[in-house]
């Protein structure tokens, strides 16, 4: 994704084209192509690429669509104009939000000459072509309006195969796994979050937002633990924060990477950051507890301690909507006999530090912690022991998505509250003001104890702002990614309230307003809205604020990016 690739023709052949002749004689139909470039040149303009090669020695006659308002970035071109992508071979567009005025402007250039008229025809008959062969105009075998092959037993069975297939055991060591379905099993973490499960690309772009009620015929990693444990008699608890008041004979702890989508994958290093589920692991052990860590990942990710503090450790990727798949394998019968074994191997090398390289087998180096092709079974053993928690990295990099989460400003970002007299960052304080206390700061409940702070304003003003080094937020800009934080209007602001971005700002004083005083809201407002308004988005050391020049109350919290699911504005000034 954004990626340029660097080198000559046969350099690229020897490094990208695996795969795409074998799909291609297999018969794909549709090819994307993406946003990334060929020594600076987009492919989604390159016609060496989607003509002379595609259509020449790969042989391919399906159609080929842009990626998301791809022509946008061509040069000469816009969101909704773009003869160039075209002609070099771009079929369809994919145009979500600009593909009425695409449309005209196409249609013109067609008609004045700029798109030759046996090009259209030729990307019109690629896409009849396709429908075709696909079977979308066959009378007697319809594809379409079969709504209950969604979700269908059929397809749910198989789903869950792919799960038990799937998982890999890293680490079994005392033979904890499986575990008996006859004990008492207390479940952690986000056993019970099937949105997590499933990450990016499902129900919402970045797969976040959704509850389990969105996945109505779903089973969560939870659901499928109790259900196999009461089969078996035994008793099966869920408990998000290990908390206990029953000894258990075992924990297994649900955890890993928060939904994400393409950019907003995007990491300095592998290191799996989050520090409750540790705690949690190290409590739980602590308690002389036998531990099972599920880890929920797109990626190897460093957890070296993590895997540390389990008795077992299990990759189990994005199991999505059918966790009783992982409950097939984790938990055995009364007699903790498993009811099916391990056959999921790495399919890609486990990290020994943070850095993460080298991990391609061949490379000069090549040291994993797990090698590629590695997993255990409940027949084939081994012993990990203790891992190295030296992560071979120094700081906790750059952070573009979370600033203020769960009562703590997530590092590198910090408060800072500046008025006429100058300015006062907060360190591991959590209340403070500004040097004249045109606002101040005070830690205070929100979603939860101390997750929130209040801001207050003074006549004269100031402003408070989430504040670091400078980020890079082009990319987030162009995928229409928003601003967003709860808040809570404490007092009426007796002046214009802005919302701001680096230099940028949006009035956001109506939408204060109209907020009741004491209640719970959220806003977003589109990086575009603000990038408009006067922001720097290549390099933004300050993507929250708040400013207010009168008295004015407000309490905040959970300030991060967040995708626009048609739920962000652009308030008019």
């Amino acid at each position: 994704d954004q990626g340029d690739f660097a080198g000559s023709e046969q350099e690229m052949i020897r490094t990208h084209l695996s795969g795409y002749p074998q799909a291609i004689d297999a018969g794909v139909l549709s090819i994307m192509a993406s946003f990334s470039s060929w020594n600076g040149v987009k492919h989604s303009g390159n016609e060496t690429i989607l003509t002379d090669v595609l259509r020449g020695p790969l042989g391919f006659d399906g159609f080929v669509v842009s990626d998301w308002n791809a022509q946008g970035q061509l040069p000469g071109c816009s969101n909704e104009s773009c003869a160039l992508a075209f002609n070099a071979g771009i079929d369809m567009f994919m145009a979500p939000d600009s593909w009425k005025p695409l449309f005209a402007s196409t249609l013109a250039q067609v008609k004045s000459g700029e798109i030759p008229m046996a090009r259209l025809d030729e990307a019109v008959r690629r896409i009849l072509r396709v429908k075709v062969k696909t079977g979308l105009f066959n009378d007697s075998r319809p594809v379409e309006g079969h709504l209950n092959e969604l979700g269908s037993p059929a397809h749910r069975a198989l789903a869950r195969e792919a799960v038990r297939k799937s998982l890999v055991l890293l680490k079994n060591e005392g033979s904890v796994l499986p575990i008996r379905s006859g004990a008492r099993v207390l479940v952690a973490g986000h056993a019970d979050d099937i949105g997590q499960a499933s990450g990016g690309w499902t129900l919402t772009w970045q797969g976040t937002g959704n509850s389990n009620a969105d996945f109505p015929n779903g089973q969560s990693i939870w659901g499928g633990i109790r259900e196999a444990v009461a089969a078996g008699g035994g008793q099966a608890t869920l408990s998000p924060d290990g908390a206990f008041t029953q000894k258990p004979d075992v924990a297994i702890v649900v955890f890993g990477e928060t939904p994400y989508a393409e950019f907003q994958g995007d990491v300095d290093t592998l290191d799996f950051l989050p520090t409750e589920p540790l705690e949690t692991l190290k409590r739980l052990k602590a308690a002389g507890i036998p531990t099972v860590s599920v880890f929920l990942s797109g990626r190897p990710m460093w957890t070296n301690p993590e895997i540390n503090a389990s008795d077992a450790f299990v990759a189990a990727w994005l199991p999505g909507t059918e966790g009783g798949g992982i409950a097939d394998v984790l938990v055995g019968d009364a007699a903790g006999k498993p009811r099916n074994d391990f056959t999921g191997t790495l399919s890609f090398s486990w990290p020994k530090t943070a850095r993460g390289e080298p991990l391609n087998v061949g490379q000069p180096g090549y040291d994993p912690q797990f090698a590629y092709g590695y997993g255990l079974t409940y027949a084939r053993t081994a012993r990990v022991g203790a891992l190295s928690e030296d992560s071979g990295v120094v700081g906790s990099g750059s952070n573009l998505d979370r600033y203020f989460v769960d009562g703590r400003f997530v590092a590198p970002w910090s408060l800072m509250l500046r008025d006429a007299g100058g300015e006062f960052r907060l360190g591991a304080e959590k209340s403070g003001a500004s040097p004249r206390g045109g606002v101040s700061a005070r830690a205070t409940d929100g979603a939860g104890q101390e997750s929130a702070r209040a801001l207050t304003f003074s006549q004269g003003g100031g402003q408070a702002i989430i504040a670091a080094q400078a980020v890079d937020l082009t990319r987030q800009s162009n995928g229409e990614m928003a601003i967003a934080f709860r808040y809570r209007v404490d007092a009426r602001a007796r002046g214009p309230v802005f919302l701001t971005l680096g230099a940028g700002s949006v009035d956001i004083s109506s939408l204060i307003n109209a907020a009741p005083v004491g209640e719970w809201r959220t806003l977003k407002v589109r990086l575009s809205c603000l990038r408009d308004r006067g922001a720097d988005i290549a390099a933004v050391d300050q993507p929250w604020g708040l400013r207010a020049n009168a008295d004015f109350a407000v309490t905040v919290e959970d300030i991060r990016l967040a995708s626009n699911e048609g739920d962000a504005v652009c308030p008019t000034q």
